[in-house]
């Protein structure tokens, strides 16, 4: 994956295939301690202690379209080779949470890549259930959730064509303060 928004993804349809309603998405940036960190937790069906030791082999995979799973593995791959680690607790009927940190300034970390497209695509393709997309930068927090513009639309679905684009620049709109105050300066990968 070319991207920490494809990653999210990638990991967001697993856990709609889980049976999840809820997902929440982080995204921490750390400077002080030069971390970025990742997390994605979902409320579906879990797996047992024996798939998630097995989960983070690319040729292990419950999908029966195909013989490899490539996705964790990738995530896991790409947060060790920038510096960081990758974690993932899951237990049947409690959900699964995963967490990938990468180095902040590491040269080998993903760029972010289009977060407000794959978020606004995810809630738009998905409209019954419940995304939850919070970003931090040191004490600065941003919080998207379907919950709150459902309430506000009432009967108009997430997944009108001018809900999701509404979405993605409301994302874009408000991740731009960040972009454009950082605390340190991104890296122009």
């Amino acid at each position: 994956m070319k991207d920490i928004a494809l990653h999210i993804l990638d990991i967001a349809q697993n856990s709609i295939s889980a049976g999840s309603n809820k997902i929440f998405i982080e995204i921490s940036e750390n400077p002080e301690e030069d971390k970025l960190i990742l997390t994605i937790i979902d409320n579906g069906r879990g797996m047992d202690k024996e798939k998630v030791l097995k989960v983070t082999d690319p040729w292990f995979t419950t999908r029966t379209t195909r013989k490899v799973g490539m996705g964790i593995p990738l995530l896991k791959h790409n947060a060790e080779q920038a510096g960081g680690a990758f974690f993932i607790s899951s237990a049947p009927g409690e959900g699964t949470r995963l967490t990938a940190i990468f180095g902040l300034s590491h040269i080998d970390r993903p760029p972010f890549g289009d977060i407000p497209g794959v978020v606004s695509l995810l809630a738009g393709a998905n409209p019954s259930l419940d995304f939850i997309y919070r970003y931090s930068e040191g004490e600065r927090e941003y919080i998207f959730d379907t919950r709150e513009i459902k309430e506000v639309l009432e009967d108009v679905p997430l997944s009108e064509p001018a809900v999701i684009r509404y979405m993605k620049e409301m994302l874009e709109e408000n991740l731009k303060i960040f972009s454009e105050n950082p605390i340190i300066p991104r890296q122009t990968k």
